[in-house]
């Protein structure tokens, strides 16, 4: 994958925000190797307040056990870096800011940090649209960066894809 730069992320997060703002919806985001990354492009959107509530980063485990609920023993039993972290990531970030699409990120963008099973460049996205929780483990290339920077990018593509998916199929934006 070629490295996104930050207009092409601002577009994509444009129209992510022109689903939500379509579906009357408000969105969360708990970010641990993305730093805040995710939200910046969100909130660059001029009228992102319509429907971008707020933003976690959660750096440390402490910090996703106390903003976000993400139970300590998960963490010590899967590693912050781990599709049950961050599946109850995004399921914080909803229930904490009371919305019903949120996305998290966790990850080691390296340059160190990283072990055989989980080396530099894992990063584990996961997304909370209506009650439905989907996550998926990427493997990025690069610097710390690039694999930030292509982070971000996925984060929000797959967003853009299950809200266009999901306000299809269900009453996304439809509640009293």
């Amino acid at each position: 994958m070629n490295v996104p730069d930050q207009a092409t992320l601002e577009r994509l997060a444009g129209r992510v925000g022109a689903l939500l703002l379509a579906c009357g919806e408000k969105l969360a985001v708990a970010e641990s190797c993305t730093g805040g990354w995710v939200a910046q492009c969100l909130t660059a959107i001029a009228g992102s307040s319509a429907w971008f509530d707020r933003g976690f980063v959660t750096y440390s485990n402490a910090a996703k056990t106390q903003l976000l609920g993400v139970p300590a023993e998960l963490i010590a039993t899967h590693g912050a870096v781990s599709e049950p972290v961050v599946r109850a990531m995004a399921h914080g970030a909803a229930l904490h800011a009371q919305v019903p699409i949120a996305v998290a990120s966790t990850g080691i963008a390296g340059p160190d940090g990283g072990s055989p099973d989980k080396p530099v460049g894992t990063v584990w996205l996961g997304w909370w649209v209506d009650g439905v929780v989907r996550s998926q483990c990427f493997h990025f290339d690069g610097p710390r960066s690039s694999v930030r920077a292509q982070a971000v990018y996925q984060a929000l593509w797959q967003l853009e894809k299950i809200i266009a998916a999901q306000g299809a199929k269900t009453d996304l934006g439809q509640r009293p």
